[in-house]
């Protein structure tokens, strides 16, 4: 099965904590030592669904694999702005207020708020930001448009299309939910299209401006299409459940963009980890608690992805793996 690259490796990570202001010098077994000074990070997500959560999960795990344990020398402040705009520009603005030593923002809405309000003077660490470039905190180079830096769970789309094709030979249309205010899911709809020609597919969009919409724009689009291919959209996330029961009703797939929209229903995907994405993210915050400047770290993608299955849910549509992916494809355990 394939891996996933971590862009950034222990060698570096233990010189940075070596040499950085707030770090330690090695201990006697050569190991590096926890940093000498405590410190406090507020965690904003935008949404509370299991990517993210994900994500959380693995930014901590990646703080700690450099030394911030939390409760021992990291606090943490984590608030959810429930995929409410108006309660993520409140929490960006109070966690600003409260001048924590960093600030890490979870998905692309609240990425946007906690810069925007940080002002250069708190570094910002984003996570599962789709396109960086496109959200403005990132240039066309790659480097940072200020004191901020992170990591991009841009789809594999290419992939996606391709792997779709070898399930579903005759499909000719595939149906894509999205927030039209979602900066990462416009670029991801603009990618679906030039690429889907290359393998005879045609791209149904249909575009939402909130939860509410979700229901009777699921069922139409579910009507129009052959199958349906899942963004990483926060709002289309949140409401996962009610795409799949419109899909289900139509007879069609619904094939999801990482492993958490797999466990929940989805037949398949070419996705990625964000548990791994949370780490490589965590890693990055501990640079620059350790002395590194964010605008100074280019933004860092997971640039390899696995294939994984729900064999209940391709079962319950008459499906199967095809036998030319079984070989690298992961089972994963469906969400009873």
């Amino acid at each position: 099965m394939k891996k996933f690259i971590v862009l950034i490796t222990a060698s570096m990570l233990a010189l940075t904590m070596l040499s950085g202001c707030g770090s330690s010098a090695d201990n006697a077994s050569g190991e590096a030592s926890a940093p000498a000074e405590s410190v406090n990070v507020a965690i904003a997500q935008f949404a509370p669904h299991g990517s993210l959560d994900n994500c959380v999960e693995g930014f901590k795990l990646g703080m700690e694999e450099a030394g911030y344990v939390e409760g021992e020398n990291v606090t943490y402040d984590l608030q959810n702005a429930q995929a409410d705009m108006a309660n993520a520009n409140q929490i960006a603005q109070s966690m600003a207020a409260a001048k924590p030593d960093l600030i890490c923002g979870v998905a692309t809405p609240m990425a946007q708020a906690c810069y925007n309000v940080a002002n250069g003077e708190i570094p910002v660490i984003y996570t599962a930001v789709t396109d960086p470039v496109a959200a403005e905190l990132a240039n066309e180079d790659g480097s940072s448009v200020g004191n901020v830096t992170g990591t991009s769970d841009k789809l594999a789309i290419d992939a996606q299309l391709e792997m779709i094709r070898k399930f579903m030979p005759d499909a000719k249309k595939i149906g894509i939910l999205y927030t039209t205010s979602e900066a990462n899911s416009v670029s991801a709809i603009e990618e679906y299209k030039e690429l889907a020609p290359n393998y005879d597919f045609e791209i149904v969009d249909s575009g939402i401006s909130q939860t509410s919409d979700i229901p009777l724009a699921a069922a139409d689009l579910a009507s129009k299409v052959d199958c349906i291919s899942n963004l990483t959209d926060n709002t289309v996330v949140s409401s996962l459940a009610t795409l799949l029961d419109a899909a289900d009703k139509a007879g069609i797939p619904v094939f999801g963009s990482e492993i958490e929209q797999v466990e929940k229903g989805c037949v398949a995907t070419e996705g990625l980890d964000y548990i791994a994405l949370g780490k490589q993210t965590g890693a990055m915050a501990a640079r620059v608690l350790a002395g590194e400047k964010a605008q100074d770290i280019p933004y860092e993608t997971i640039t390899e992805y696995s294939l994984y299955i729900n064999s209940k849910a391709l079962e319950a549509l008459n499906m199967s793996c095809p036998d030319e992916l079984k070989s690298e494809a992961a089972e994963v355990s469906a969400e009873e």
